[in-house]
């Protein structure tokens, strides 16, 4: 008997605490579920992805797309490439609404379009900031050489990447050494006249393109320079013309372009002037005499022999600096 009680009151103990329990778990309050929205709801993305889309955006299309798959954008074996997310929905967001049949005379509804804003809208695509269009590239490519892309020139005047760049083609014209050029000419018209004159680097020949000497995401200089100076840039190859020179001619050593225009002029080697008349920006007398390229100031009192051909240079034809003990005059 007093074993059946001791029982009794041990069974009773323990049906107790389990009711405690139960209404201790009763009285927190149930989580609620968050509200559905266009950004956190799996419907507002298509059920195929790359597929959905390639039903409309075939080689027929206004729009194609198939060349992508030439490109390292679609490898969805690299986890860093658009593909191996949410494919073409990865950069143009979601596309459900997008992808959904329309009546003949509607237009589909809009999704992200990447471009200049005047294109975009003629298209009936979505035109959004170029601020938000590039956020979408930079979220992938932020490194290397766009490090200077924030506060850029380009930057500053709105331009979205995808005014230079093609993505949905196998070569992109602007990373193609033939090709770039004219894509940069689109806005840099000036620079278009200036590669046309008679002394210019080989950028028609497309043995060299803007971005040798200019990076266009960004650069601590004002124009846009892939090296920090004028002559460092030059230099990249006209190696021969760093020095140092035991006789350094001033203008060189200063900056390059006080003689030379870079992308092109009607005088050779790319001058600025034609000589004598270059030098006499500087050298208006020319320390012969003191007179100033006259019969009394040059050999043999007849100026013309001497300014013939290569002007100053007929001489002085070390303009870029002398080694020579006796160079002081860069003549040796």
């Amino acid at each position: 008997m007093k074993i059946t009680n001791r029982f009794l009151g041990v069974f009773y103990l323990l049906m107790s605490g389990l009711v405690i329990s139960a209404g201790a778990f009763a009285q927190e309050p149930t989580p609620q579920a968050e509200p559905a929205t266009a950004a956190n709801t799996a419907s507002s993305y298509t059920e195929k992805g790359a597929d959905t889309c390639l039903k409309c955006h075939d080689e027929d299309s206004e729009f194609p797309v198939l060349s992508i798959f030439k490109t390292k954008h679609a490898q969805q074996g690299d986890k860093r490439t658009p593909f191996a997310k949410l494919q073409c929905e990865t950069c143009h967001g979601p596309g459900a609404s997008h992808a959904q049949k329309v009546r003949p005379g509607e237009k589909q509804a809009p999704i992200r379009g990447f471009g200049a804003k005047s294109k975009l809208s003629a298209n009936g695509l979505n035109s959004v900031p170029p601020e938000e269009q590039n956020k979408v590239c930079l979220d992938c490519h932020q490194g290397n050489a766009r490090m200077g892309w924030t506060a850029s020139q380009h930057e500053g005047s709105k331009l979205a990447c995808a005014s230079c760049h093609k993505v949905h083609v196998s070569h992109d014209p602007v990373l193609t050494k033939t090709t770039q050029p004219d894509v940069c000419y689109a806005c840099h018209k000036k620079q278009r006249a200036e590669f046309l004159r008679p002394s210019t680097h080989p950028v028609r020949a497309g043995q060299m393109t803007c971005s040798d000497c200019h990076n266009p995401h960004g650069s601590g200089t004002g124009k846009l320079l892939a090296k920090p100076t004028v002559n460092q840039t030059c230099y990249t190859c006209h190696a021969e013309k760093r020095g140092p020179y035991l006789w350094e001619h001033a203008p060189v050593a200063e900056d390059c372009t006080n003689c030379h225009k870079p992308h092109g002029s009607v005088y050779q080697p790319l001058l600025v002037k034609r000589p004598p008349l270059l030098c006499q920006q500087c050298h208006s007398r020319a320390n012969h005499s003191q007179f100033g390229y006259t019969g009394a100031g040059l050999p043999g009192g007849t100026p013309s022999e001497f300014l013939l051909g290569g002007s100053c240079l007929n001489c002085h034809s070390q303009v870029h600096g002398s080694n020579h003990p006796s160079g002081l005059r860069l003549m040796r």
